[in-house]
């Protein structure tokens, strides 16, 4: 599994990939963490807000910083 964070470093994306490396850790799982700051890869993907959750390419969420528990729900029910 990839989760990957779409965003251009700012301080919400950060902050968005800090909760997604403590769902990562605490939920046990298997999964690589990938940033994607290049604009035009975060427009192909269909993303206009950022931060934005990818699992293996499928956009989860858009525009919001989510807590850990809310990525740990978006990675399992992705498994």
């Amino acid at each position: 599994m990839v989760i990957q964070i779409l965003g251009t470093g700012c301080p919400k994306c950060k902050a968005l990939e800090a909760n997604a490396i403590k769902a990562v850790e605490e939920g046990n799982i298997g999964a690589t963490i990938e940033k994607i700051t290049d604009l035009d890869k975060i427009m192909e993907m269909g993303v206009m807000m950022t931060p934005a959750l990818a699992i293996d390419g499928d956009v989860k969420n858009m525009g919001k910083v989510l807590n850990k528990d809310q990525v740990l729900t978006l990675i399992k029910g992705s498994l």
